[in-house]
């Protein structure tokens, strides 16, 4: 599995999206459901991937997907420095 500063290094940025589906039995009400993965702009395969799984093995029907996304580390801001620091 690959950790989360891996995935921030190759570009990936968090991905939030707000889902909001009907009821299976209550079509008339609205639900809302949030999904937070790590992802890549501006394609988001991650979430297209879940959307496809939802539409495909899932009971509610999508009503509309809300989104935003941030890279936390960008190339500007990593570097390698060299030193350490010793406690006591």
């Amino acid at each position: 599995m690959t950790s989360d500063m891996e995935l921030q290094l190759k570009g990936y940025g968090m991905t939030t999206a707000q889902i909001l589906y009907r009821m299976p039995d209550h079509p008339s009400l609205l639900q809302t459901y949030i999904w937070q993965h790590y992802d890549l702009a501006p394609d988001f395969p991650e979430m297209r991937q879940f959307l496809k799984f939802w539409q495909e093995k899932l009971d509610g029907p999508l009503h509309s997907v809300r989104y935003v996304h941030r890279k936390l580390i960008s190339a500007s801001e990593w570097r390698a420095l060299k030193g350490e620091f010793i406690l006591h």
